[in-house]
């Protein structure tokens, strides 16, 4: 991946509320073009590995629970300036904090149910895109 693709998960919250095709919409209604989807659910190992960053932070196990407790779609997306431009898009962490419009402002409910995971750098993008994606799901064009 380079800098002009991003990694996004909606997460179960959002998916189990018929989130996730407005989600998509926003997406792609703010020039994201999506070059790879899936629909999948995490086991406790695959989870517990995408967030090692965090193992030895208090929430830890409640954010491993969490995103087994029912499917994800994982996606990568293309446009310029990815990262940066997702991250604007989906808001801050916190859905009080989003600002008007904002994906987690609009279908997050608390801190820790906030509907979609967004990549924090290129690098971090590239890592977890290739976590969740081999190079056949990925289109290249």
């Amino acid at each position: 991946m380079d800098n002009n693709r991003t990694f996004t998960m909606i997460k179960p919250d959002a998916f189990s509320e018929g989130n996730t095709g407005a989600i998509l919409q926003k997406i792609t209604n703010s020039g994201f073009k999506i070059v790879a989807l899936k629909l999948t659910q995490l086991t406790p190992e695959k989870a517990k590995a995408f967030y090692a960053v965090h193992k030895d932070k208090p929430f830890f196990e409640n954010l491993i629970n969490f995103m087994v407790s029912g499917p994800i779609v994982a996606a990568i997306l293309e446009k310029k300036n990815a990262v940066e431009d997702f991250r604007t898009l989906i808001g801050a962490t916190n859905p009080e904090d989003a600002a008007e419009g904002t994906i987690r402002n609009l279908f997050a409910s608390s801190m820790s149910k906030n509907a979609i995971h967004g990549s924090d750098s290129d690098e971090n993008a590239a890592i977890e895109g290739a976590f969740h994606f081999n190079e056949n799901e990925i289109l290249n064009h």
